[in-house]
């Protein structure tokens, strides 16, 4: 989400006095008869300040888009970034200004149509006073929308299109060697409310058809219930992007995590995701005991086996991804 330069009040009744002055000027060596000419030029000047004050409030609602209107993954990241209730307030604030200034050039300009040339100067300044103070009166708004800006300038860029899938366990389980191994790239970091890294995301594209691999460092890496409440937020947030959750396990517990642990956390995902899983267990090359493994694996209805930082097994994990693809097209045009 763009949000565009937010001006300070001074900023922007400099720039709306300014712009009044410039055109005054034009009226003032004009040919005008001079009995005309006083009162013309205060009314240019509050003319042009309040239209120059509205076209800028104005440009800045048109240029920031309708919250609405977003995708379900936004509206949450900016809930959960800035919140969405005062951001929604603040934009309100602006328009009320516009309405307000909007009110006021029509009061002044008629006021200065019905008062004597040596009085023009005096409504001038009472309308630049009554214009001042409207603007002066959103500056919390304007202040906070500049505090936006600088948070949301770094959301994430989602392709929706793509079919998506969500990495989740614990940390050093490999997640982002395996995400680097099925992107074949560096894979883009961008800022994520409430992750110690930022999410990282990669693409691959294969048979015509795009997919989306997102890890969530310092997110989906720890038991649901050590998450506070704007965490558990942002991670129903992902939810709206997940087509599929790769949930790994680290099968040699080099990690330092046990597996009892991780499996814990696999079933906390489960029940809180209500998204198909599949459960990818990695380093598979470093597994010193089977049998106490495989107590694991036969709980679990089906597996991938992987050693991502040799690359083994990867290749299973893109097919799995594209039967899940290709099944749930399947789907979509039976219940059409």
């Amino acid at each position: 989400m763009i949000i565009p330069t937010i001006p300070t009040p001074e900023e922007v009744l400099d720039k709306g006095f300014g712009r009044a002055k410039k055109a005054a000027n034009k009226v003032r060596t004009s040919k005008i008869p001079h009995h005309q000419k006083a009162k013309r030029i205060e009314e240019t000047r509050i003319r042009t300040a309040c239209q120059v004050i509205e076209e800028t409030f104005k440009k800045i609602l048109e240029d920031v888009p309708r919250i609405e209107e977003l995708h379900m993954f936004y509206q949450d990241y900016i809930d959960v970034t800035v919140g969405v209730d005062q951001l929604k307030k603040s934009l309100g604030a602006l328009n009320w200004a516009v309405e307000l200034i909007t009110k006021l050039e029509g009061k002044y300009i008629f006021k200065m149509r019905r008062t004597s040339p040596e009085n023009a100067s005096n409504v001038r300044r009472e309308a630049f006073g009554r214009i001042s103070s409207v603007v002066y009166r959103i500056e919390d708004e304007l202040n906070f929308l500049d505090f936006a800006k600088g948070k949301l300038r770094n959301m994430p860029t989602i392709d929706f299109d793509a079919t998506t899938a969500v990495i989740a366990g614990f940390p050093n389980v490999g997640k982002s060697t395996l995400l680097r191994q099925i992107t074949s790239a560096e894979p883009k970091v961008a800022d994520y409310p409430f992750t110690t890294q930022g999410i990282q995301i990669g693409h691959f594209e294969r048979r015509w058809q795009h997919y989306q691999i997102i890890d969530t460092p310092g997110l989906l890496d720890r038991p649901i219930n050590d998450m506070n409440e704007i965490e558990l937020n942002a991670m129903v947030a992902l939810e709206h992007l997940a087509d599929v959750i790769l949930f790994i396990f680290d099968a040699s517990e080099t990690s330092g995590y046990p597996l009892e642990s991780q499996f814990k956390l696999f079933e906390e995902i489960k029940r809180v995701f209500k998204t198909p899983i599949f459960c990818v267990f990695n380093k598979m090359d470093l597994v010193k005991n089977v049998k106490y493994l495989n107590e694991y694996i036969n709980k679990l209805e089906e597996t991938l086996m992987v050693a991502a930082a040799e690359g083994t097994g990867v290749s299973e994990i893109i097919d799995k991804l594209e039967e899940f693809n290709n099944e749930k097209k399947r789907r979509g045009r039976t219940d059409v």
